[in-house]
């Protein structure tokens, strides 16, 4: 994650050109196989808010696990509970996209993404477990470490599950201020317990950016 001095993660309030290229350098290092977002950002950052083109389906899809034919060593893993991205394809760049779904959703937008070929997971009846979702990403796919990469509700449920093992936060020298930018951890009225991390380095990067690293502290 990319921070600002007081914890806040909306780039876009920091002026005309924070240096994102130090967040895509930094990310290269841990050559993880996925990257994993939730929904909020990846329809800020990656579908521009496209709708899902629903079309009737002649008969209900069964709640089981998707893989979609795909030739990708690399993978963008979208948590959209209620089945809400619209998608213009089944890969952003060269990484194909997994959607992880709830139950919940409708079997027109089942079969909106196996027109699209997108794979999908489902991670529980009306929640998601991430424990499952990552043990079946890992089962069903060539991924052995993904890089969390918000927003900050995500990452707090993530971290309240127990999910993390090393934050890797790039230090932005600006301050945002505003009460309502998400912070990096975002746990809302029902928080878990505190979660200690350990120091692992330390390291200044260019305008004046500094990159942390911690391992989490087992409770």
């Amino acid at each position: 994650m990319m921070s600002s001095l007081d914890g806040r993660t909306i780039l876009s309030r920091w002026g005309d050109s924070p240096n994102t290229k130090e967040y895509e350098t930094t990310a290269a290092t841990f050559e993880a196989q996925a990257w994993l977002c939730g929904r909020v950002t990846m329809e800020k950052d990656f579908t521009d808010g496209l709708a899902p083109d629903l079309k009737p389906v002649a008969s209900p899809l069964p709640r089981t696990d998707f893989v979609a034919e795909h030739a990708a060593e690399s993978f963008a893993v979208a948590v959209d509970a209620h089945g809400k991205l619209g998608w213009e394809s089944a890969y952003i760049d060269d990484d194909h996209i997994i959607s992880i779904l709830t139950e919940q959703v409708s079997d027109e937008y089942l079969a909106y993404l196996r027109e699209k070929g997108v794979s999908y997971l489902f991670g529980g009846p009306q929640e998601i477990d991430f424990a499952l979702v990552l043990h079946k990403l890992g089962e069903l796919f060539p991924i052995q470490t993904i890089l969390l990469e918000g927003g900050g509700h995500l990452n707090g449920s993530l971290l309240k599950a127990g999910l993390i093992d090393e934050l890797s936060l790039l230090h932005y020298p600006v301050v945002d201020g505003a009460p309502t930018s998400p912070t990096i951890f975002e746990q809302g009225d029902a928080p878990g317990p505190a979660t200690s991390f350990r120091l692992l380095s330390v390291e200044q990067r260019s305008d004046g950016i500094l990159w942390l690293r911690y391992e989490t502290v087992a409770a």
